[in-house]
């Protein structure tokens, strides 16, 4: 049987797994609320192959105030987050096992990737802890975490954002949440280079062409095709990936093709340059 929800197309006939159970304990529930409830987070879950539920952490405190954040010990600017309510939260969400993880959203995490995604997609149960004000109190990290996550080299207001990059690069691998079967495999990152460009109708816009190739229906020409624009679009805008990318033979020796265009391309530039200020010199 298949479902259609939306943009997506669940099917019963991929194999069956226990949804992924996903808990975020945060100051501002509603702002997970709101986003997991549409596009692919939304279908995901109503074809029951995620499950995710946000949780107040001010709801495990017990003063009539319900104060998460104290001032740090020694002195200092900011507030940090108290560590009972947490650990409250967290106890209640947990349902043990190895299959379960505790990941704190911190600017001190490691550096969040794709394989980073695929590996968290395994787990059956993710508990993303946010943090907000300063800073959290550092026996949460010693003492509570099992990971710590980070999306980047800046600082956010709190950690519900990155919290919600990370579920949703997680889902989006889990199988049947992506409408196109195998969609998932050829994005950027996930083999190694930046994906290439797509286009779909109309063939013309405002005197821009789709690629004739793309029109063609040569599907090996048109994979032979993308998978140059994937290396060229990596080379440009990433030459870093080109280090660690399992490159193929074919791939080798179109990189050697596009490196020499674009030295001879240099080239071209500094001849035409060069010949413009001879031509101003003579003024």
């Amino acid at each position: 049987m298949i479902v259609d929800a939306g943009d997506a197309v669940f099917s019963d006939e991929r194999p069956m797994r226990a949804p992924l159970r996903v808990d975020v304990l945060t100051l501002l529930p509603q702002v997970f609320e709101a986003y997991w409830s549409e596009s692919m987070l939304g279908r995901a879950q109503q074809a029951g192959l995620l499950a995710c539920r946000a949780t107040q952490i001010r709801d495990f405190t017990h003063d009539r105030h319900h104060v998460t954040d104290d001032a740090p010990y020694g002195g200092g600017v900011g507030m940090v987050m108290k560590p009972e309510p947490i650990f409250a939260a967290v106890e209640a969400v947990r349902e043990g096992g190895s299959h379960e993880l505790v990941i704190v959203m911190a600017p001190t995490g490691e550096q969040f990737t794709q394989e980073m995604a695929s590996e968290l997609s395994a787990y059956e149960h993710l508990v993303f802890i946010c943090g907000r004000y300063e800073a959290m109190d550092e026996r949460i990290h010693a003492h509570l975490a099992q990971r710590e996550i980070s999306i980047g080299d800046y600082v956010l207001t709190g950690g519900e954002v990155p919290a919600l990059a990370v579920i949703d690069a997680v889902a989006r691998l889990l199988p049947g949440v992506l409408g196109g079967e195998g969609a998932a495999e050829t994005e950027s990152f996930v083999t190694g280079l930046l994906e290439y460009p797509h286009y779909t109708r109309p063939p013309m816009f405002r005197e821009w062409a789709v690629p004739e190739i793309l029109l063609s229906g040569h599907h090996e020409a048109i994979r032979k095709w993308r998978r140059e624009q994937s290396l060229r679009r990596t080379l440009a805008r990433r030459p870093d990936l080109l280090q660690t990318a399992p490159l193929t033979q074919e791939d080798m020796r179109l990189l050697d093709r596009i490196k020499a265009e674009c030295r001879q391309k240099e080239i071209s530039i500094d001849l035409s340059a060069g010949k413009q200020n001879d031509e101003e010199s003579q003024f």
